[in-house]
């Protein structure tokens, strides 16, 4: 008898650990889901609502107000059903359906969107649209997300007997999320897209359900799955702190991803890195109080907020030296970006955690449920980003906020004198971090200093002076986003495209950087230039790159997502040109998209074209290839042009015409010679056709075979923001690599460029400039090192009178030797004008070089 009981036991024990095991899984799984979906759901938001700052705190506010919603008005539902389980499947079913649902309505609201806001909205328009859109297209989803967790509790309590479980529940439901977050920006989003990917986090949602069902049916006899008794009242202060610690964690998690932009890539992959953290810590506090912190009751309210306000306080203490720490680095790649991310987060969310376990727990002991709880945190993070961007950062500044940010946990200490003591050391250190100097994360270069820096909700923008001289924009801490010493490229990159429009009068510019490009626009004679950027912190800091040479004042900037603009916009123009934007950076890619592109060309006026430039520098091949494919899809009769011969700072331009139709050489001419034109053509290099026609790299046939068969960047499945991880490894290889392999592949064809008409030497000409420009560019990237004077001649010179030789027309190379020959003659006379001559001897039909010789040997004889 008493070997049957025993077997009987173990049985019961045995299928108790299955039910416990499942329901983790089912925990987990609902969490890894969760999590996916905010994460697809913000990513295809932005493409409808664009990327401003007011527009992304929105679609987050958006995102925790349904959560909010849901889990109080669900909870009370939840509480009555007869079954948690099957309560659970249907919360489940409905987010899944709804997953499947968005796949269309997305793509849908992005093409609604931007009509609503116009191209210029008001913060509150951005805000209030950004809000209300993803709110109700999302909430049956999110409404349905927040009753989860508290279903999930009372599943948990029916299989265990136990009510004192939350704190479990939430750091499991926290490390699925973890892993949903990982998951879904390393290989699901990279491998699926983002449809297939709703589908597949909706297949978890299906496979959740099926099993809450199925452990419906394993617990239908258990007597703990009864209804939980009536809910007392909570007391003002739980509710107040519950409110708090969901605003202080979110504020303070807000504050730290800035900070770490300062150092990290600022990819796909960061912001998932630190979103990781983040919750890791969260899930290892809460499972962790869950362990070991249940039994101390009301005393945890004492040393928890204390402990959290003192993680914080750390952290900010320490940020400076992770941060700088990571920024040091050339490459910090994605385990280095992890664990800064696991630096600045670990500790703060732990404690995090732990609080919000142990608040939960009184919840449910008062309420008999947690949606309440969650309820009120959700409120609270869901005013977080908006309060921390408007109001905290704008006051105080990014690292600075961090300490009030933090001393908000001590507000949760009882007024008792108990209270004293874990208030004691946190407040004490905020005293001291208020009295050092706030830490600046610009650093500026040796003998070099830092001008001005603009502290915004989404990026720090700075005017750094080098010890030479040069001013350059520098965007949160080390991207560099234009300057000085690359005004005349810059120039350059408008007035390539606006000459090979043949009478350009409109003209609009997407991304403006220092100004320059715009502003070389606006110096076109005849042309109206406007430009579009994302940033108001760059705005502000136009005026420090402006010049006595421009001649012009800065045309009007909106201040607007440049995706969102170009589809709004109801203007036509003859020519837009797309500035360089780095690919790497999270949310660039999308403006290397077929649809984007597409759109810009229902911006062109009739004979209008639409100009991409790329930054070689900073692309794959892989990257280069797909959004050439996609360039190609949205125009037919595409060409490729390089803006200079620099082999550090290559750019590849994609020009697109909205109709198709040959370049007019005589009428390239006649504006050329014009001396309006004339005045800022020449000194720009472009003197002659030959000079600008020299830029061209291939037409559509050689375009489609240089990109082959392969992916395109669209929207659905954003290639370039997946291949981040590549594109920033390319910044620590050669920058001429993506160039040389650009011009290997291409070959340019005349018959593409110039009218089949045309026999007058032309093409001939262009054959041998062509030849000449690649063999240039190729000596180049040969180059040892950095010569300097005499080195320099002699590395270089041989291979530009090589160069010379294909064609005597390459003005890149003629003009360099003839300095090298100037520089020589100064020091040897000899060695000088031997140079001369041979540069005579390479190129007989310019006559420079021999009137120099004739000079010195007049010279020579006079002596």
């Amino acid at each position: 008898m008493r070997r049957n009981v025993d077997s009987a036991r173990k049985g019961w024990i045995e299928a108790s650990n299955v039910r416990r095991t499942a329901i983790v899984s089912i925990v987990s799984a609902s969490g890894f889901a969760g999590l996916g979906y905010e994460i697809v759901w913000t990513r295809m938001l932005s493409l409808a609502l664009g990327t401003e700052i007011m527009a992304v705190l929105g679609v987050i506010t958006g995102f925790f107000a349904g959560l909010a919603l849901g889990a109080f008005v669900l909870d009370p539902l939840i509480r009555s059903a007869r079954s948690p389980f099957l309560a659970y499947a249907l919360l489940e079913a409905a987010i899944g359906l709804w997953g499947v649902a968005s796949v269309w309505m997305l793509p849908a609201a992005a093409r609604v969107a931007p009509a609503m806001l116009g191209v210029e909205p008001s913060p509150a328009s951005l805000w209030g649209v950004g809000f209300v859109l993803p709110a109700l297209l999302l909430l049956p989803a999110t409404a349905a997300m927040g009753g989860t967790l508290s279903a999930l509790a009372r599943m948990t309590g029916a299989v265990t007997g136990e009510s004192r479980f939350c704190a479990g529940v939430y750091g499991a439901n926290t490390a699925g999320a973890v892993i949903g977050a990982l998951a879904s920006a390393f290989l699901l989003m990279p491998w699926l897209g983002l449809s297939k990917t709703l589908l597949f986090l909706a297949a978890i949602n299906a496979i959740c359900a099926l099993s809450a069902l199925a452990a419906h049916r394993m617990a239908a006899d258990r007597s703990s799955a009864a209804k939980p008794p009536p809910p007392r009242a909570t007391p003002i202060g739980l509710a107040a702190a519950l409110f708090a610690t969901g605003f202080v964690g979110v504020a303070f998690e807000t504050l730290i991803v800035r900070l770490a932009a300062q150092a990290l890539q600022d990819t796909v992959f960061t912001f998932a890195g630190l979103l990781s953290a983040y919750l890791l810590g969260s899930a290892a506090g809460g499972l962790l109080w869950q362990t070991f912190g249940r039994r101390a009751g009301e005393s945890g309210l004492g040393w928890l907020p204390a402990a959290a306000a003192l993680a914080c306080l750390s952290t900010a203490a320490l940020s400076p030296v992770i941060v700088g720490a990571a920024g040091g680095s050339e490459n910090v790649g994605v385990i280095g970006e992890l664990a800064v991310a696991l630096a600045l987060f670990i500790a703060p969310s732990v404690a995090m955690g732990a609080l919000f376990g142990h608040l939960t727990q009184r919840v449910q002991d008062a309420r008999g449920s947690i949606g309440w709880a969650v309820g009120v945190n959700s409120l609270g993070a869901a005013l977080a980003p908006l309060a921390t961007s408007l109001i905290l950062i704008p006051t105080f500044g990014v690292w600075p906020a961090l300490i009030p940010v933090a001393l908000g946990y001590l507000l949760l200490l009882p007024l008792r004198r108990a209270s004293l003591a874990p208030f004691a050391a946190p407040a004490a250190f905020a005293v001291v971090l208020c009295a050092l100097p706030s830490p600046s994360f610009v650093r500026a270069p040796a003998g070099g200093a830092v001008l001005a820096t603009r502290d915004g909700p989404m990026v720090t923008a700075s005017v750094v002076d080098d010890a030479a001289g040069v001013r350059y924009l520098e965007i949160n801490g080390h991207f560099r986003m234009g300057g000085t010493s690359s005004a005349r490229s810059d120039f350059r990159q408008a007035m390539l495209p606006l000459l090979l429009h043949a009478a350009p009068r409109r003209a609009l510019f997407l991304g403006v950087g220092t100004g320059a490009t715009l502003v070389g626009g606006a110096m076109t004679p005849g042309v109206e230039a406007q430009g579009v950027e994302l940033s108001s912190e760059v705005v502000e800091l136009l005026p420090w790159f402006a010049n006595e040479a421009q001649r012009v004042a800065t045309p009007k900037v909106a201040v607007a997502d440049a995706r969102r603009y170009v589809v709004a916009d109801r203007a036509t123009y003859d020519v837009v040109v797309a500035d360089l934007f780095h690919p790497a950076l999270d949310g660039s890619g999308a403006l290397y998209t077929t649809e984007h592109f597409a759109a810009t060309r229902e911006r062109l006026a009739p004979g209008g074209l639409f100009c991409q430039w790329l930054p070689l520098y900073q692309l794959d091949l892989p990257s280069l290839r797909a959004i050439i494919r996609s360039f190609v899809e949205a125009y037919p009769h595409a060409s490729a042009w390089l803006n200079h011969y620099s082999v550090r700072t290559p750019m590849l331009a994609l020009v697109g015409k909205r109709d198709e139709g040959a370049l007019d050489v005589e009428a390239l001419s006649a504006r050329l010679d014009d001396s309006a034109m004339a005045a800022v053509a020449r000194p720009l290099g472009f003197g002659a056709p030959i000079d600008l026609l020299g830029q061209y790299l291939g037409g559509p046939r050689a375009l489609a075979a240089f990109a082959g068969e392969g992916p395109r960047n669209t929207d659905d499945e954003p290639f370039v923001i997946f291949d981040a991880r590549r594109n920033v490894r390319a910044l620590t290889a050669p920058p001429w690599t993506s160039l040389l392999a650009v011009i290997r592949e291409i070959s340019p064809d005349a018959r593409e460029l110039l009218p089949e008409e045309r026999d007058d030497g032309l093409r001939e000409r262009l054959a041998s400039y062509w030849r000449a420009r690649n063999h240039f560019l190729e000596v180049g990237a040969a180059l040892p090192g950095d010569p300097r004077g005499r080195a320099l001649v002699d590395a270089a010179a041989p291979g530009l009178l090589a160069t010379l030789r294909i064609s005597p027309e390459f003005e890149p190379a003629y003009a360099p030797l003839i300095g090298m020959a100037r520089s020589l003659i100064a020091d040897d006379r000899d060695e000088g004008t031997h140079l001369l001559r041979r540069i005579d001897a390479a190129a007989p039909q310019r006559r420079l070089a021999r009137e120099m010789l004739e000079r010195e040997d007049e010279a020579s004889g006079q002596r």
